[in-house]
């Protein structure tokens, strides 16, 4: 599981520091106008919908923000569409990324995800070309300071919810679901009250690649970077084994 963990782990931080500039209140919006379009504004009758808000609230969104969202996607029929798209490609030393995007202009995010990984010294590939080395997987992530009762209490009620593995780090409990469980399992922690960190889809990947060149690793900084300030990527994907993160917050 310590793949797993490192992913989740990565992930969490950087959405911590896309929230710090704002992003990920982007990414959750344009997450509700799909969920809404799709489904309808009824987060009772809209699983989709439901984990959306869950995500926004765990990323400290606020209730009228989620709630104008929702309204204005279901009140608006000229609304902006957004479609998901996603692209696959290689960082440097053959790493492998997978980029999620919403955009209302395919060509537009093409271009800058193609940019993204040219500057980085990397490639946009054919659909299917790196996805097979990742595992789709729903990830839920418990942080140790907000739950006070037993591990194995938790671990049993996720496993019964639905869970395929649970597992004890440092200073997270992370469960794994399959991706269609992963609502269901989040909603029976909801229940008993226990916050949760994170609970989505997620790529994991088999293995990892180091990077050990100076240059490969200011490389893939660059594409990672890129990609990150552009609005209409929503998850970043990628099998570097990226060092530890400077503990600086």
């Amino acid at each position: 599981m310590s793949g797993h963990s490192k992913f989740a782990n990565i992930k969490h931080k950087k959405e911590k520091n896309d929230a710090a500039k704002g992003k990920i209140f982007t990414v959750i919006g344009r997450e509700i106008a799909v969920a809404v379009k799709e489904g309808g504004p009824d987060p009772a009758n809209n699983s989709k919908l439901r984990d959306v808000i869950a995500k926004a609230k765990a990323n400290n969104m606020p209730n009228d923000t989620i709630e104008r969202g929702i309204k204005k996607a279901a009140g608006d029929a000229n609304s902006v569409n957004y479609v998901s798209v996603t692209y696959e490609g290689y960082g440097p030393n053959g790493t492998a990324i997978i980029v999620d995007a919403l955009t209302d202009n395919k060509n537009r995010t093409a271009s800058n995800v193609r940019n993204a990984f040219t500057k980085g010294g990397g490639n946009v590939g054919t659909q299917g070309c790196v996805s097979f080395m990742f595992d789709n997987k729903g990830i839920i992530i418990v942080d140790k300071e907000e739950y006070d009762g037993e591990a194995d209490d938790l671990m049993m009620l996720a496993l019964d919810a639905g869970a395929e593995d649970f597992a004890e780090e440092d200073d997270s409990f992370e469960i794994t679901t399959d991706p269609n469980e992963v609502s269901n399992v989040r909603e029976a922690l909801e229940k008993e009250g226990i916050k949760m960190v994170s609970a989505e889809a997620t790529m994991i990947p088999q293995n990892y690649v180091d990077l050990t060149d100076e240059d490969d690793i200011k490389k893939m900084n660059r594409i990672l970077d890129l990609l990150d300030e552009d609005d209409d990527v929503q998850s970043v994907y990628h099998n570097w084994n990226q060092p530890d993160e400077e503990e600086e917050d």
